[in-house]
């Protein structure tokens, strides 16, 4: 997939985008994106990028070629007729990376299946609660994958794309091992500080690696968001009733709009902070120095002293990052 992408990492084309069904239709540039499509005006300014996977044609087989987002048809991209080598890219992307998609199995399938049967038989799984723990009980990692990529294919509207220069992109593969997280990634809008999706994914704001010294402090935002979200799809289902809970359990899917409407209630709200004996211990565990975090909340130190005086360690017993890969992840948005 990558030798594809490569092959039109420069391929530029006009079109005419419309935000919504009732928004002005304008001139644009289209470009293809780390497996987006980037559609930017003509000042080369960015205005949205469509994840590839989601893309959908509305006309196929007739031109000019009409695009949208999956489920927001009222989004579109009209590429005129004399595009023919963007449509062609286009259509050959969304092909290959079907191709390459993991598809759920027979297994899978098979799991909620026995669910429902499971529901059918007792019913008192159909209680709120009890259905929403049988949900994320038989949940594999795979639907909580796909849930999370769904969740941050709507959230990317909001934060933009992640930043991606290659030196802190190596020092945050390093961050991830020193942390035990699945995959981080750096945004420029949108997150406060951290916010988990379902399947392990940290959003971190920018601002959390530019505006501090060490890298403790970034450190600091991941273990208190992990530690105050838990399980981020039970936080997604508890927060969404029981037709969110029935929905994974028949379908292994979540609807659009329950995903938008989630994104803008819990993902980019601030989070509650952890009390401060389970930050204390977070922190022990993970062998990461508190103190740093704290006086980043609160730079005078009176609303943070109790972790001020509580941190296990007066240095970081296993560095979180050496300076010079510190350094390239403070400038990984710049490039």
């Amino acid at each position: 997939m990558s030798t594809a992408l490569h092959k039109y990492d420069r391929l530029e084309a006009t079109a005419i985008w419309r935000e919504s069904k009732d928004a002005q239709r304008r001139d644009v540039i289209v470009s293809i994106g780390d497996a987006t499509l980037v559609i930017s005006d003509l000042r080369d300014r960015a205005l949205t990028h469509w994840s590839i996977p989601a893309v959908r044609r509305a006309n196929p087989g007739e031109r000019p070629a009409i695009f949208h987002p999956d489920g927001d048809a009222g989004e579109t991209l009209e590429v005129g007729q004399d595009e023919v080598e963007m449509i062609e890219a286009i259509e050959k992307l969304r092909t290959a990376i079907s191709r390459r998609r993991p598809h759920p199995g027979r297994l899978r399938f098979g799991i909620f299946g026995v669910g429902l049967v499971a529901l059918a038989a007792l019913a008192v799984f159909w209680l709120p609660g009890a259905l929403r723990e049988h949900a994320l009980r038989v949940a594999p990692d795979a639907i909580r994958q796909d849930v999370g990529a769904s969740l941050l294919k709507h959230t990317t509207r909001v934060t933009g794309q992640a930043c991606d220069g290659p030196l802190g992109e190596a020092a945050l593969r390093k961050l991830e091992k020193r942390l035990g997280v699945k995959k981080l990634m750096i945004v420029t809008s949108g997150v406060r500080e951290a916010t988990v999706l379902p399947g392990g994914t940290v959003l971190l704001n920018r601002a959390t690696v530019e505006d501090f010294e060490e890298p403790d402090v970034v450190a600091g935002f991941i273990i208190a968001a992990r530690l105050a979200t838990g399980d981020p799809l039970r936080q997604l289902l508890e927060n969404n009733g029981m037709r969110a809970s029935f929905r994974l359990l028949t379908t292994g899917a979540l609807p659009d709009d329950l995903l938008r409407s989630h994104i803008e209630n819990v993902v980019l709200a601030q989070p509650e902070r952890p009390n401060n004996e389970a930050l204390i211990d977070s922190f022990k565990t993970q062998k990461v120095r508190i103190s740093p975090y704290a006086f980043a909340l609160d730079p005078s130190g009176e609303d943070t002293l109790a972790l001020i005086e509580a941190d296990p360690f007066a240095v970081t017993p296993e560095p979180v990052l050496t300076d010079g890969e510190w350094v390239a992840l403070q400038g990984i948005c710049d490039g």
